[in-house]
């Protein structure tokens, strides 16, 4: 039985630490059904090496397309991505502590050591803009862990999963 538990609690803290977060945020007065066809900002800077700008791409495109949508030269809505890459704290630190006291008189010295490297991760901002109106509509930000040593696989199957989550929630279920 602790074994059981042992092992469904590794499970859960390693899905964790590979987490995608998502936070969303739209025009309350958009009429979505209106948007059916899509392209890029021409001069659009990702912030991300060109290799991953084609994999996102490809990715985006599928998932799109697979909503109902058509890439088209004359779009209803232009997409914008920008992308930047972060250090968080480390989450990991060993203690030592020293402590002793005797009668009323007690006293201690404690130090927290850093273990293992800081971890990366990598925001990832979707806009999405009425191409007539150049009016922002629907937005996500996406954080996520990265590995900079991922093999290209590996890097196409996080942007998947990325693209995957941000689109899971457009468009968004109106409530009237």
């Amino acid at each position: 039985m602790m074994k059981t538990a042992g092992y469904i609690l590794l499970v859960l803290l390693l899905g964790s630490c590979n987490a995608i977060r998502v936070n969303y945020d739209y025009d309350k007065a958009t009429d979505f059904s209106n948007y059916t066809t899509f392209n890029y900002y021409s001069d659009m800077d990702t912030g991300l090496s060109e290799l991953d700008d084609k994999r996102l791409f490809r990715v985006l495109d599928i998932a799109l397309q697979s909503k109902g949508l058509v890439f088209s030269e004359e779009p209803d809505f232009l997409i914008n991505i920008q992308s930047n890459t972060f250090q968080t704290p480390r989450n990991s630190n060993v203690g030592l502590g020293v402590g002793g006291g005797g009668g009323n008189v007690g006293g201690g010295v404690s130090i927290g050591i850093p273990v293992g490297r800081p971890n990366l991760e990598r925001q990832i901002q979707f806009d999405f803009v009425d191409n007539q109106k150049d009016m922002l509509f629907w937005q996500a930000v996406s954080e996520s862990s990265f590995k900079e040593d991922a093999s290209p696989l590996e890097r196409e199957q996080k942007l998947k999963e990325i693209v995957e989550k941000v689109l899971s929630k457009y468009p968004p279920k109106t409530r009237k």
